[in-house]
């Protein structure tokens, strides 16, 4: 049996009130909560720790040192890929991407194809933009449906030997919907694409093995996984990391340097300029082992549970209308009330103590698909509970009665 009420008892922050009233938390899309156990490897790491890594040979920087390299160890286990020096840690899922598509940059030509979807977020939209600028490529878009599902019929038509790149996120972070990521990957490798699947809201509510997918390559944060904010990774295919260039020059990527020429050093750190996140890496480690005590297969069923519960006591509101309505979904649901704009019963809802998020979710195309101006997105984790789901119903009836 889930026992949530033990599980709330690790995350300090969940006690608190808001407005007079006690906080209900379902901005988990935007940032999960951080549970007690990793804040102790946070404190921990400032309070006994704290030197600088790699470079050196005292005591400290050795502990350190030892402690982040065992954390990148634990990510490769928790995505499962064949090499530690596989996974780069980054700033998050942003920096990941923006990695991957500067060391294109030398590897595209004008006339080269790249995909993306429509449901992707902006970080996963201009970085790919900005590329084909640079290259002369060309940009395609993988079209959705009303359900909030991409079509991929459509998909297969984009498809060409020109075809270079395929970037799709695992999860929207706007409808919740999952991608058939295993699809996508297999037809763009016949095709001799390589793929980046963005699983920034994935990793939360599922445990992706990278092998297994084939995929090429694969990026997070760690802040959506009970982690610390600043802090992420990408995992790439060992072949595809030694063919991109650099993606900032410094210390720890470099193997020898002189005024004539300097040399890389190998991977992973030819990716890692400069001192990291050392404590965001450590505790990011902490955080994987954490999720996965918890146990992800207890994660999705739990969730689900919530999503189905919240599902038909939202309908039940009369004038609100769900967005992403795939039967193949996570614990999100992005929703409006009647004409009634998004901030406004967000605002309502902050005024009760329910935290939400309104707006576009730097998911604009997508709501120029439905035209509407945003919504209202209330995202669930494996801490939440039906009750307070029951306090944001009430929430959204109390705004429907004041705004109508």
């Amino acid at each position: 049996m889930f026992k949530v009420n033990d599980i709330r008892k690790d995350f300090p922050i969940l006690s608190r009130q808001v407005n007079g009233k006690s906080l209900v938390y379902f901005d988990n899309a935007a940032t999960s909560q951080t549970p007690q156990q990793v804040i102790d490897v946070i404190v921990d790491y400032y309070s006994n720790y704290n030197a600088n890594i790699h470079r050196g040979v005292h005591t400290l920087s050795q502990e350190a040192t030892d402690l982040y390299e065992q954390a990148r160890q634990k990510v490769q286990a928790h995505f499962n890929a064949k090499f530690s020096h596989e996974i780069i840690l980054t700033s998050g899922t942003t920096h990941s991407i923006n990695l991957v598509a500067n060391g294109f940059s030398s590897l595209l030509k004008k006339g080269d194809e790249v995909i993306v979807s429509a449901l992707e977020h902006h970080s996963n939209i201009v970085p790919w933009q900005m590329l084909c600028e640079r290259t002369g490529a060309i940009l395609k878009v993988i079209p959705m449906n009303q359900d909030g599902e991409l079509v991929m019929d459509d998909y297969d038509i984009l498809l060409t030997k020109n075809t270079k790149l395929v970037f799709v996120n695992h999860i929207s972070n706007a409808l919740g919907t999952i991608n058939p990521i295993e699809y996508i990957i297999e037809k763009a490798h016949k095709v001799g694409a390589a793929v980046l699947i963005d699983g920034a809201q994935s990793c939360p509510h599922i445990k992706p093995d990278v092998q297994k997918l084939d995929v090429d390559f694969y990026v997070a944060s760690a802040h959506k996984m009970c982690g610390p904010t600043g802090v992420g990774m990408l995992y790439g295919k060992e072949d595809w990391l030694n063919k991109l260039p650099p993606y900032q020059g410094g210390g720890e990527m470099i193997a020898e340097v002189t005024f004539e020429k300097t040399t890389y050093a190998n991977l992973p750190h030819k990716f890692e300029a400069g001192t990291p996140n050392i404590c965001g890496g450590i505790a990011f480690g902490a955080a994987i082992d954490y999720m996965n005590n918890v146990g992800f297969n207890n994660i999705a069923k739990y969730e689900h549970e919530l999503l189905e519960y919240a599902t038909e006591k939202l309908l039940a509101i009369e004038g609100l209308k769900i967005y992403g309505t795939s039967k193949n979904k996570t614990s999100v649901i992005s929703f409006n009330l009647n004409s009634i704009h998004p901030y406004d019963v967000g605002t309502i809802l902050d005024k009760l103590g329910i935290a939400v998020r309104t707006g576009h979710h730097c998911a604009q195309p997508i709501m120029d698909f439905y035209n509407i101006p945003g919504t209202i997105r209330a995202s669930f984790s494996f801490y939440n509970t039906k009750a307070e789901i029951d306090t944001l119903v009430e929430g959204v009836k109390k705004a429907k009665m004041m705004l109508s």
